[in-house]
């Protein structure tokens, strides 16, 4: 991300973003806020048929010499990317309605692969044909939050329509900041400069800051987490169009936001992390073998480097909050026994808002109600640790109550490798 090459504070972004979903919205419906804010964008709108797509087509090829079409999948490096169908790129400029319907049933209902989503891809649910617009001049605008200077900062370049972080790693200068006054917010002043940065023509330049200012009210009255339109684009005819667009929204924000929630595509999200989330469980699936569960996003990344520590690899991040029931402990159990490559179970719990008898509780009914046959190592320590211990430990179940998290860590690390060894040979490994 371009935040790399920006304050530490960005950096701080991606960690965070771990336990807090900022929701994505397609390209079409970015577009659609822009037009209800008067911002330039091409003429077109989405299909989720490719004879939808055939007749938008027909209207475009009206007014417009030429079509493009866009696959809608939330991913980046969609023209780079190649289709589960065989088609490569998911951005093709076409001439004709036919072309259009052609290459729509090539993409709807298909993933696209791209460098942002693995092998597997993202399904691509829908497709955004518009007006083919003739750029000559292209440039790059951001709008995020430093949590740094506690503002929002717009960030600008004259090399827009292309790799952006390849740009801010050639050339740190090309990127310009700008830190956002929250009382004053974009004054006519401000916009200019932003739009001088923009490296628009004089005769652009006017209607840049406008638009600056305009993306801006978009930012502040959505609760916008990210603003991010590449290229932004003045026409030969010096109009200035946001030609593709990227969005995030504050998830806490959903209850003052709910038209805009409304446009979330679970098609394009994991099933047992949504799953997840209907149960106040931030689950986020890995490629390892110990399955984490842990309470507080901070010490389920430290508990997931504490198993790379020991040379193990977390199947998962899994944070069940402050408000962790037996319930809830059973559905994280469930996700987490849900991959196969799980060999084994760390609990890492820290009682202070949830109770630790509640997490044995938990821990108790989900070894018993699914059938648990892999190890699990509890680490708990807190608020009615003792009475979680004798619960455990009157049982009958092999869960491994350990106090230490680098104890817990070791051992957790030595029963996955028996388990996979085991695995292996097709053994079945009895713990007494």
């Amino acid at each position: 991300m371009l935040s790399r090459y920006l304050s530490s504070s960005f950096r701080s972004v991606a960690k965070q973003s771990v336990s807090k979903r900022c929701l994505s919205i397609h390209e079409y419906r970015s577009a659609n806020l822009l037009r209800s804010y008067n911002v330039g964008v091409p003429a077109g709108d989405a299909a989720t048929t490719p004879e939808e797509a055939y007749k938008l087509a027909q209207e475009i090829s009206k007014k417009s010499d030429g079509i493009v079409i866009k696959a809608q999948s939330l991913t980046g490096g969609r023209g780079k990317g190649h289709l589960s169908s065989g088609l490569q790129s998911g951005v093709h400029i076409v001439k004709t309605p036919e072309e259009v319907k052609d290459l729509a049933s090539k993409m709807l209902g298909y993933n696209i692969i791209t460098k942002q989503t693995g092998a597997a891809g993202r399904l691509v649910s829908a497709v955004y044909v518009v007006e083919k617009a003739t750029a000559e001049k292209e440039a790059y605008l951001s709008i995020l939050l430093d949590r740094e200077r506690k503002c929002p900062i717009i960030v600008a370049s004259a090399q827009g329509g292309m790799d952006i972080e390849g740009v801010a790693a050639r050339d740190p200068s090309a990127i310009k900041q700008f830190p956002i006054d929250m009382d004053a917010g974009v004054t006519d002043e401000v916009a200019a400069k932003i739009a001088g940065a923009l490296g628009f023509s004089a005769d652009a330049q006017k209607e840049a800051g406008e638009t600056v200012q305009k993306l801006y009210k978009i930012f502040m009255e959505k609760d916008a987490t990210q603003i991010e339109i590449n290229p932004l684009s003045e026409t030969k005819d010096h109009k200035v169009l946001a030609m593709d667009a990227k969005f995030g929204f504050d998830n806490s924000a959903e209850y003052r936001q709910k038209e805009i929630f409304s446009w979330r595509d679970f098609t394009q999200e994991d099933a047992d992390e949504v799953k997840a989330s209907n149960f106040g469980l931030n689950f986020i699936k890995l490629d390892g073998s110990i399955g984490c569960l842990v309470n507080g996003a901070g010490l389920a990344m430290a508990t997931m480097d504490i198993i790379k520590l020991y040379g193990g690899e977390p199947a998962n991040f899994l944070d069940c909050g402050g408000g962790a029931t037996p319930a809830t402990i059973e559905e994280a159990f469930k996700l987490i026994l849900g991959e196969q490559n799980v060999n084994a179970i760390l609990v890492n719990i820290f009682g202070g808002i949830v109770r630790c008898d509640y997490v044995a509780e938990g821990l108790i009914a989900a070894t018993k109600n699914l059938g648990v046959e892999v190890p699990i190592v509890a680490r708990l320590q807190g608020t009615n640790l003792e009475k979680a211990q004798e619960l455990i430990a009157n049982s009958g179940l092999k869960i491994f109550a350990v106090p230490e998290l680098d104890d817990a860590a070791e051992k957790v690390v030595k029963l996955a490798d028996i388990i996979k060894k085991a695995k292996e040979v097709g053994v079945k490994v009895n713990f007494e």
